[in-house]
């Protein structure tokens, strides 16, 4: 499916990764080969982040999607393509990531979270792309659980959120409620994606993160971009 086995190991790793080790040197990039992370769900933002975070040199990717690909998701979920509806989400998704980066080992499990976290794996870093707050509150118990930090995202509208959760509780933080997501398009999806990615990109290699702070990002009615950020409590 797409490259030959001969031909990825003809790729050479430092010719691949050539431009983020000019970034943060070979220390820092060896040191993502040895990191473990898991994305839950492959919709919107796990579609964007498989593709940032798929071709980064992380040693291994686990992501987890129960749900099948439709129709109405393929405009702002850009790992899938028209013919790929009724597929599961997190298989396509791994194709994907295969087919672009043969030094990442990616896992796909096709369960809700709840089964996966059964599974007692362990992992660096867990990366939020649902949009449930009810598994958002059962991420935040398994991360304290294992000592596993996880970075939340949301997207709405014009506005999105992103957070990385250390010691904050997240149901301290959000009212927990059965809220239905209004419309929404591409480009804001893609862009607090990368928010999220470029922050496990940075804890990954042992980068400054800023954490417990949540990060909101929105369009106001003028067009006008703004970012508010509150310090969240232990």
């Amino acid at each position: 499916m797409g490259y030959t086995i001969n031909f990825m190991e003809d790729i050479n790793y430092n010719d691949y990764f050539k431009r983020q080790i000019e970034l943060w040197g070979e220390d820092r990039q060896n040191l993502l080969k040895s990191k473990k992370i898991a994305i839950i769900g492959s919709g919107g933002l796990g579609c964007s982040l498989g593709v940032a975070l798929g071709s980064s040199g992380i040693g291994t990717i686990d992501i987890v999607d129960f749900d099948e690909v439709s129709l109405h998701n393929i405009h702002r979920q850009i790992g899938f393509k028209l013919g790929d509806e009724g597929r599961y989400k997190a298989e396509v998704l791994k194709e994907l990531i295969n087919s672009r980066c043969p030094f990442v080992e990616v896992n796909s499990f096709c369960v809700d979270f709840e089964t996966f976290s059964s599974y007692e794996n362990r992992y660096d870093l867990i990366i939020d792309a649902t949009d449930n707050l009810d598994v958002r509150v059962k991420i935040d118990s398994y991360s304290k659980q294992t000592s596993t930090p996880w970075i939340y995202g949301s997207v709405e509208e014009f506005h999105g959120q992103v957070c990385f959760f250390e010691n904050s509780s997240f149901e301290s933080v959000f009212n927990i409620n059965d809220h239905t997501p209004k419309g929404i398009a591409a480009p804001i999806v893609v862009h607090i994606a990368s928010l999220q990615a470029n922050m496990a990109i940075r804890y990954l290699t042992n980068l400054s993160v800023k954490k417990d702070m949540l990060y909101y990002c929105f369009f106001n009615n003028d067009g006008e971009y703004t970012v508010q950020k509150f310090n969240l409590p232990s």
